[in-house]
């Protein structure tokens, strides 16, 4: 059977987290954080919740993204696998935000020190996801914001349907079709998540290091064939 790819999977759960985080966490964004400023001011404007994990959110994220692009070099430097580094400091995350939310969950206040505790450590795991992608795979389509692949889509869809895509039609189709791919697998672990979330507020939680355990495998899958 053949292996789900990396790009797939880290798609996959960059809509499921983003989801899951917002309707268990009080409407934070985990993933897409400058959407909080959004729900900040909704959260102001109607008195709920989840105002102080909102405001950390976004610089939380850049200090995360900056260690992150610090460590990997530091990685390349002595020969270190980054990717692979990466993805297990995601597992560990995953796997925290998993076991406290097991203990603390389901959140009813989203400024509760474990609803903000949970918060940021998606949030951090979701800072190394975009690092990672931007950084190791920037060759892939996006994982975590589906605004630029939308786009890009349209455009390919555009120049195919105008032929004048045919010096570079090849690659215009396989440029769609992994833009294609990266959108549905997002659209369909956002989809997931709601449905995860609505099936149990705690048990949601568990998913995302299952799917980077298996986005390991997917990548030390694709460098073993690398390495042959």
């Amino acid at each position: 059977m053949t292996r789900p790819s990396l790009g797939v999977l880290l798609s996959f759960n960059g809509g499921y987290v983003d989801t899951m985080g917002f309707l268990a966490l009080a409407g934070l964004f985990t993933a897409h954080v400058t959407g909080n400023f959004v729900t900040l001011g909704a959260a102001l404007a109607f008195g709920t919740s989840g105002v102080i994990a909102k405001l950390l959110a976004l610089p939380v994220f850049c200090i995360v993204i900056l260690l992150t692009r610090i460590l990997s070099l530091k990685l390349g430097l002595e020969g270190q696998k980054a990717i692979t580094t990466l993805l297990a400091l995601k597992l560990v995350l995953f796997t925290v935000a998993a076991i406290a939310a097991f203990f603390h969950g389901p959140v009813s206040n989203g400024d509760s020190p474990a609803a903000i505790a949970i918060g940021m450590t998606l949030v951090t795991a979701m800072a190394i996801q975009n690092g990672l992608h931007r950084a190791h795979l920037a060759k892939l389509p996006p994982t975590t914001l589906m605004t630029g692949t939308t786009t890009q889509i349209m455009i390919d869809l555009a120049d195919l349907a105008a032929g004048t895509a045919t010096d570079h039609i090849s690659e215009v189709k396989g440029r769609l079709k992994r833009f294609a791919g990266a959108l549905v697998s997002f659209a369909l672990g956002c989809a997931a998540g709601a449905l995860a979330y609505v099936a149990s507020p705690t048990w949601c939680f568990v998913l995302p290091p299952l799917l980077i355990a298996l986005a390991f495998v997917a990548h030390t899958g694709e460098e073993a064939k690398v390495a042959a």
